[in-house]
């Protein structure tokens, strides 16, 4: 059986990105052999597909960290032939190939089944991106987060993580604060449900002093750096932010007072190696009161193989708004 798949390939300095035509031989070892209906890009995709990512752990390798489509066949007595299923994370599309590809072959651990409430389609418009924003909303509960305590910023909000985490607490009754570099999507985060709308120069200036004025009862943060150090100085007192991501950067300036005076927690949120029982709980919620309206007409556009590294370099210019489909079949 063929089958088509993009191609990420170094030869010395030599960097390749190109759909290829592959037969099944050239799958790897697994015990799941899902026909791909979907994928989605996300950030790490972004990098992966860039000579400078410094993602891809083997070369060649098909990149694309999610995945969602039907069981062609199984080795394992947990997944039918012709069921639905969903891959996200583990080592898919770095270490293993992954969902830019028209056929897979996944270790039956890192299955799981199409929860209830989503199509594949719908599942992938969500994707990493969904379930770390899903993860950052459940931790903030976890942690004391309730409506009515004040606004929750959400920092890069017409990213992935951020438009899902957006439309997630609006839903929730939260009030919603949306933070942005891009002065041209007010609309769309208005239409997510965001009341307030910061740019990206409000939540990414420095400041010398090691406290501000509280503002935020609880912070999604996708984007790191120079953000998490605004957000840590103006949480109110107990309240929580759900790290997520480093767009912004990998270092933190910070001082000890807002965690010893406040009370402030930051919470490491890891969609990656998440264990199965709280991943199908987290998209169990994801198909229920976690599932943005409107998910495919306000936050999902769709593109083929052939597209997906003209998204991906725009993904890692800040560029890309929402989610991206990756339709295979």
């Amino acid at each position: 059986m063929g089958y088509r798949a993009l191609v990420v390939d170094k030869q010395g300095d030599d960097f390749t990105v190109a759909p290829k035509e592959l037969s099944e031989a050239d799958l790897p070892a697994g015990d799941v052999t899902i026909k791909v209906e979907w994928s989605s890009i996300n950030y790490k995709d972004g990098l992966a597909l860039s000579p400078t990512g410094r993602v891809l752990r083997s070369y060649p390798m098909v990149p694309g960290v999610d995945l969602a489509g039907t069981v062609v066949d199984s080795k394992d007595s947990r997944f039918a032939k012709g069921s639905a299923v969903v891959v996200t994370g583990y080592d898919v599309g770095v270490a293993h190939p992954g969902g830019f590809a028209e056929l897979a072959r996944i270790p039956a651990d890192w299955v799981m089944p199409l929860p209830e409430g989503l199509t594949t389609k719908e599942a992938m418009a969500l994707g990493t991106a969904g379930m770390t924003a899903a993860m950052s909303v459940e931790a903030l509960e976890h942690n004391g987060l309730q409506p009515g305590q004040g606004p929750v910023i959400v920092a890069g909000s017409t990213g992935g993580v951020g438009s899902t985490a957006v439309s997630m607490l609006a839903q929730l009754g939260y009030t919603v604060a949306a933070s942005t570099g891009k002065a041209s999507e007010h609309d769309f985060l208005r239409s997510l449900g965001a009341t307030e709308i910061l740019s990206r120069e409000d939540v990414s200036a420095e400041s010398n002093r090691p406290l501000e004025s509280e503002r935020w009862a609880g912070a999604v943060d996708p984007v790191g750096g120079a953000t998490t150090a605004y957000l840590i100085r103006t949480m109110k007192y107990g309240s929580s932010i759900a790290l997520s991501g480093l767009t912004g950067g990998n270092a933190v300036a910070t001082t000890v007072f807002p965690f010893i005076l406040r009370g402030v927690n930051l919470l490491g949120i890891d969609s990656v190696m998440c264990p199965m029982a709280k991943r199908q709980r987290i998209w169990a919620r994801m198909g229920k009161d976690l599932k943005p309206k409107g998910l495919l007409d306000s936050i999902a556009v769709e593109t083929d193989l052939d597209g997906v590294a003209a998204v991906c370099a725009q993904i890692l210019s800040g560029k890309v708004k929402g989610r991206t489909l990756v339709r295979l079949s």
